[in-house]
């Protein structure tokens, strides 16, 4: 049995007669220990998806398991890194973790959730930073005090909405270097929210295109049977990597064309999927 399951899942906005699909008829199964990158263009319902894992919102049809449990709500089984970071401003790194730590743990004594609040925060490589407030932080800092607070609630399930698309592309692929060795320590289930297929194929086990919306639908699952670690530059010449890109990116474009009628217009831009006006 799948450890994360989506059985017809279907989701939709506004009143009744003028109600939009978003996502429609929605099947995915996840296995314990996996790293799925669902792609997809902008404004075609990834983050709906994301926040239907993470309990925030419920569907509409359908229903989401969790070790063969149903998803009702929010719950400390399920960490979320958002793209925005989502940080109190007023409080340090380390108070910022240190709330998500006593929150999960409260019956730890105050030594213990110190020491976990540290070792996490040193998982990031932010020592150093641990007294400053978000403000005194760059983007890449900021985003890896979120990660790092997701981490420490111990979830078993990760959910990553699309957390370095606002990141400069140095930073990006630093972040992306942390996370490939973030999940190689502690191999858990991880879910990733993105735009860039070739950000997917560098990190995933499994590439799940999204199509265009609106009723927007996962397309075929593809295997990333690329030995790990994986090299951004080495990658680039894998014939494999090329294979894999393709095959995601002719779906996009397809499901693209198919909904143009209907919506924005849409175009690729290098391996990356957006939405333009």
């Amino acid at each position: 049995m799948a450890f994360l399951e989506l059985k017809g899942v279907g989701k939709g906005f506004g009143a009744r007669g003028a109600r939009t699909e978003v996502l429609r008829n929605l099947h995915l199964e996840i296995e314990r220990g996996e790293f799925v990158a669902i792609v997809g263009y902008s404004g075609a319902g990834k983050t709906t998806l994301l926040s239907l894992m993470a309990g925030l919102l419920k569907p509409d049809a359908g229903e989401i398991l969790l070790g063969g449990r149903p998803v009702s709500g929010p719950g400390r089984d399920r960490g979320v890194v958002f793209q925005n970071y989502s940080l109190l401003p007023w409080m340090t790194v380390s108070e910022n973790v240190r709330l998500a730590v006593d929150q999960a743990f409260p019956s730890w004594p105050a030594e213990r959730r110190r020491e976990h609040t540290d070792a996490h925060i040193a998982l990031v490589n932010l020592a150093a930073a641990r007294r400053q407030r978000p403000r005194e932080l760059s983007g890449g800092m900021r985003q890896r005090v979120s990660v790092a607070r997701a981490l420490a609630m111990d979830p078993e399930v990760l959910l990553l909405d699309e957390p370095l698309s606002a990141l400069d592309a140095l930073t990006r692929a630093t972040l992306q270097d942390e996370i490939a060795r973030i999940w190689e320590r502690d191999r858990k289930t991880v879910v990733l929210i993105t735009n860039d297929v070739d950000e997917g194929i560098l990190l995933a086990d499994r590439i799940v295109p999204l199509s265009a919306g609106p009723g927007a639908s996962l397309g075929p699952s593809i295997e990333v049977d690329i030995a790990r670690p994986r090299d951004r530059k080495a990658i680039n010449h894998d014939p494999r990597f090329k294979e894999i890109r393709r095959r995601v990116i002719e779906y996009l474009l397809a499901s693209g064309g198919r909904a143009r009628a209907a919506g924005p217009r849409v175009a690729p831009a290098a391996a990356t999927v957006e939405a333009q006006a």
